[in-house]
């Protein structure tokens, strides 16, 4: 439990008004980086002939696992006992050929690359995250205790900078990173590409703007920004600072034009943000949310009711944009392609969130693709339409079935007279 202040509702105008809020627990120490030699140049030549792991006698070697991941294209890597490494390729789950992971085997394998204090931390309080360097490669750990046994998921982190062009990005994207200050979000499941939008938008900073500071704090660093033209600083939670909300507090005294907060996961690292961008900073942070509407209900519902009528003004004033993305299996099965749900802070769409009218947000974002919106059925049916996608694919992700279905029959009959 932390306590700290938050803004005033309207009717008091008095002292600042001292709100206990639950916050998560961190450690209060930071931690050294983790890493991992690299696996047997034996084992690495078969993987790379065969891939395969040597099954048999074989016991798991955590470079060779990681290898594994690496030579097939692996997203992610679950690590759970009673089961063979299982990586996730192209979206969809592959089981190694192997023998499953006992009980001791699957400590041993996580004991081989964690810190110390994050084992403690997982044994404290069920799980823990930091990032892991495996020769040139990074991943994003999360380990955890789950019915008395270890287990853990380590996600890859691709190294080639993502570019807009290459998320086929609408050209509203482009016109965010120009925007001098405000807040920019990108939401959206875990696994649906918040993290790549966010770094390929910075990266289009970087490359455009040689008069601002970009400071991200992130959990942890994934992609790593070259020298461009921006000068760039990036800091990692646990290891650089203790929670989003302290660095962000920090980081506001340390110059920066631009501000990348890995997640806004608490009402403290919200109204952090918040003030953030209210401050002239350009805020890009991500939500674990479903859609623009859903956005802006979990930032104002995650304050005390008497202060909601605030935080809904303040942010209809600085929201810029909300993109909310899902990823798709292309239609060649291979790879995916992300669909955008898309919404910009319009004087419109701002005077929604003030008079607490978001439940007519969905209708703005149909009406207005004037100004870069959309809904995730019309960029799913875009996405059919450039032959991208199955159709099965995005009815499976329509957010209305028979909306999607009038557009998908408009770009057949479009297909059939050509």
């Amino acid at each position: 439990m932390e306590v700290f202040e938050t803004m005033n509702p309207p009717e008091q105008e008095a002292q600042p008004v001292t709100v206990q809020i639950p916050v998560e627990s961190p450690a209060r120490k930071l931690r050294e980086s983790a890493s991992l030699p690299p696996p047997d140049p034996n084992i690495k030549r078969a993987l790379e002939s065969t891939g395969r792991l040597p099954v048999g006698e074989y016991r798991y070697q955590m470079s060779d696992v990681l290898a594994l991941a690496i030579q097939s294209g692996a997203s992610d890597l679950h690590l759970r006992v009673s089961e063979p490494p299982i990586y996730r390729v192209d979206g969809k789950l592959i089981r190694a050929e192997g023998p499953p992971i006992d009980s001791d085997e699957i400590f041993n394998l996580l004991k081989a690359f964690t810190p110390e204090d994050s084992i403690q931390t997982a044994r404290d309080i069920g799980q823990a995250d930091f990032g892991l360097a495996f020769e040139h490669h990074r991943f994003r750990v999360n380990i955890f205790r789950a019915q008395g046994y270890w287990g853990g998921v380590l996600r890859r982190i691709p190294e080639k900078m993502p570019q807009l062009e290459d998320l086929l990005a609408p050209q509203i994207f482009y016109e965010f990173t120009r925007l001098p200050r405000g807040l920019v979000l990108v939401t959206g499941p875990t696994g649906s590409g918040k993290t790549t939008t966010l770094a390929a938008m910075l990266d289009r900073i970087n490359s455009d703007r040689s008069d601002v500071h970009i400071l991200t704090l992130e959990d942890p660093i994934e992609f790593k920004h070259p020298r461009k033209q921006a000068i760039v600083t990036q800091r990692e939670l646990g290891t650089d600072f203790v929670t989003f909300a302290d660095g962000l507090r920090a980081g506001l005294r340390e110059d920066p034009d631009v501000i990348m907060v890995g997640e806004m996961r608490d009402p403290e690292t919200m109204e952090a943000a918040l003030l953030a961008a209210e401050t002239g900073h350009l805020v890009f942070s991500t939500v674990h949310t479903i859609g623009a509407k859903d956005t802006v209900d979990r930032i104002i519902n995650a304050f005390p009711q008497g202060y909601q009528s605030n935080v809904r003004a303040q942010l209809a004033s600085i929201l810029r944009g909300v993109i909310s993305q899902s990823l798709i299996p292309k239609a060649s099965g291979k790879g995916r392609v992300a669909a955008f749900e898309i919404m910009v802070g319009s004087p419109a769409v701002a005077n929604l969130i003030r008079e607490n009218n978001t439940h007519q947000i969905p209708g703005v974002l149909q009406t207005h693709s004037k100004d870069g919106m959309c809904t995730l059925d019309q960029s799913l049916a875009e996405r059919y339409a450039e032959g991208l996608i199955k159709r099965s694919e995005a009815v499976e992700r329509a957010q209305d079935i028979k909306e999607l279905t009038k557009l998908i029959e408009t770009t057949d009959q479009k297909r059939m007279y050509k």
